[in-house]
């Protein structure tokens, strides 16, 4: 069947395949899925399919290889088998070999041709647009060091892991959150780990926000959205991580993946920076049902959570490298380092890297020379974008939504753009990331406000005592 001769009538019958295909799901599924489905060749018993994305690659053979092999051997009863490819400017590669004991390896690029029987007892295939953030191996239940800031969200998560193993659905949906650095994602990849363990045949779904938000945007682009929407559905245990960063349309689609999943009662669980009623990038719904589900604060290390953290990595350490942490230099880093928990680990690999380069045993002293940076930062305290907005909002008495909105009047786009300033003066976050809190803008913006409240500084002396005035009142 592979010969030129037939190159023809080939064509017709996958013209004829397609045609049926057609009948069978419908135009608005053909289109979605299928409009782009191209027959590079027939070898022996198989056909070779390509498709211009991964995505539809993946969830063509997931859900409809069955039916198109049955469509096509209604045609010519030969064929018992479909390969998929990618094409890739155009061409899909590799051509398919006639007759091989075993399948070729797939070249980069390709999915794997496999049976039709075979996937569906693979379960969910993983491509691109197919899996979900990276996990790390290292954030288990096992390795999260409790306390009583988090000990009611290291509970609840262990919960929520239970449940899922056993096909229920605990709390839901579950909203965890906490400034940087407490132990969010944390606890997200630790329910990933412990629901998957128990059953590795479970769908479980962990995103950060700018993964679900860059799946979305290609996918759009890829003409294949309604794929995505279905296959984010179909997941049992959904994980999304730094929420506030979800922005435009995929604030939109997490709105509707969210209501169809609660509705079917599959277990969510989301982490951000602040209270779902914080959320201003999300629909008033959205944001209703986050706060009619669980809300789960992690609230500020004490010094004794602390200690605990700085002693289970000392003891990581001497393990790993032979190094000993006497008791009072864990006592000091827990004493002067107080921002959040990432910075206690920093510190102790700090000294790690310390002794390993000047073989100097780690003493107070050294902790004191080493970690210098971070006891001067724990004098002022972390303002938060949110902090700045109810600040300014109430200072110049204008509602803090209109600061977000893009209202142009005088009387708002003055607070707006110092708000701004404060926020690129006072926090660590980038412009981008300010933009986004803004209400969806682009750096640019940030950046002409920045420089716009810079210069009517230098000429208004009345402005300066203001900002001066705002910034003391967020610092203290």
């Amino acid at each position: 069947m592979g010969d030129e001769g037939n190159e023809g009538s080939e064509n017709e019958l996958f013209a004829r395949v397609r045609a049926k295909l057609k009948v069978a799901v419908g135009e608005d599924v053909f289109n979605s899925w299928f409009a782009r489905l191209e027959l590079e060749e027939m070898v022996e018993d198989r056909a070779h399919l390509s498709v211009p994305t991964r995505f539809l690659c993946s969830w063509i053979q997931s859900n409809y290889s069955e039916r198109i092999l049955e469509t096509f051997r209604t045609e010519n009863a030969a064929i018992e088998r479909l390969h998929f490819t990618v094409r890739v400017n155009g061409q899909a590669r590799p051509r398919l070999a006639p007759v091989a004991e075993a399948e070729p390896q797939a070249a980069p690029g390709t999915v794997p041709a496999a049976p039709v029987r075979s996937i569906r007892e693979a379960g969910l295939l993983k491509g691109d647009a197919l899996h979900g953030s990276a996990l790390d191996p290292k954030m288990t239940f096992d390795s999260f060091v409790v306390g009583a800031p988090n000990e009611m969200a290291l509970g609840i998560a262990r919960q929520v892991a239970d449940a899922a193993a056993n096909n229920t659905v605990s709390f839901n949906p579950v909203y965890i959150h906490s400034t940087v650095g407490l132990g969010k994602s944390h606890l997200l990849n630790a329910i990933a780990w412990a629901s998957g363990a128990a059953d590795p045949a479970r769908n479980i779904v962990y995103l950060t926000a700018d993964h679900f938000m860059y799946h979305f945007i290609n996918a759009v682009k890829g003409q294949s959205a309604l794929a995505f929407k279905e296959w984010l559905r179909r997941v049992d245990v959904l994980l999304i991580d730094d929420m506030q960063f979800l922005q435009g349309k995929s604030a939109t689609e997490f709105g509707h993946t969210i209501g169809t999943l609660l509705t079917g009662a599959k277990q969510v669980v989301v982490a951000g920076d602040a209270p779902p009623r914080d959320l201003e990038m999300l629909d008033e719904r959205v944001r209703s049902r986050l706060s009619g589900g669980l809300v789960v604060p992690i609230t500020t290390f004490d010094v004794t959570l602390r200690r605990s953290i700085v002693a289970k990595r000392a003891e990581q350490a001497a393990t790993r490298f032979g190094v000993q942490f006497p008791e009072q230099v864990i006592d000091y880093i827990a004493r002067v380092v107080v921002s959040h928990g990432r910075d206690l680990d920093g510190a102790v690999n700090r000294l790690v890297a310390a002794n390993q380069l000047t073989h100097e045993p780690i003493t107070v002293p050294l902790a004191e020379r080493t970690l210098a940076d971070l006891v001067r930062s724990r004098e002022a305290r972390r303002v938060r974008i949110e902090d700045i907005l109810r600040v300014v909002s109430r200072h110049y008495k204008v509602q803090r939504n209109d600061l977000l909105s893009s209202r142009r009047s005088r009387d708002v786009v003055r607070p707006r753009q110092i708000a701004m300033y404060l926020a690129k003066a006072l926090t660590s976050r980038s412009l981008p990331e300010i933009g986004r809190r803004f209400g969806g803008r682009d750096h640019t913006t940030v950046l002409h406000s920045v420089r716009k409240v810079e210069q009517m500084m230098k000429d208004d002396g009345d402005l300066c005592q203001d900002i001066e005035l705002l910034k003391r009142m967020l610092e203290e």
